[in-house]
């Protein structure tokens, strides 16, 4: 059972993310705050970590930067949820690994789907490292 990560400050798409999340089979972990997140991550090593831009503490960028400073996260796969309108440059995307980004307002489904995918992807990376 993949166990996910679902950091956003706003109590209701933390909710409805971590609902989507669950009711498809993963564990889920959540966070209010990027800081907090980071120290989830370090914790519990989560298969991917679905986090909103804008937070208190650390954020999304941030904690997605710092958690490629642990070994054992660098390749965690995160999703970006970010508020309509705001840009990720190319270069941000590329120093923080952001697998992919989501404008606000999603579909939890679309959201679901894209977890699926940086899942996949994830998965096939550290079967072609360990071949």
């Amino acid at each position: 059972m993949p166990t996910a990560l679902v950091v956003d400050d706003e109590a209701h798409i933390q909710h409805v993310v971590s609902l989507k999340l669950r009711h498809d089979g993963m564990e889920v972990i959540t966070a209010s705050d990027g800081s907090e997140a980071l120290a989830l991550a370090i914790n519990h090593r989560p298969d991917i970590i679905v986090t909103d831009f804008q937070m208190p503490g650390l954020t999304g960028l941030e904690l997605s930067t710092a958690i490629r400073e642990h070994e054992e996260l660098a390749d965690t796969p995160v999703l970006m949820l970010t508020a309509r309108g705001f840009g990720l440059t190319d270069e941000q995307l590329a120093q923080s690994r952001i697998g992919d980004v989501m404008t606000k307002p999603f579909s939890p489904r679309e959201m679901l789907q894209r977890v699926h995918s940086l899942l996949q992807q994830s998965q096939t990376s550290t079967e072609r490292q360990a071949a």
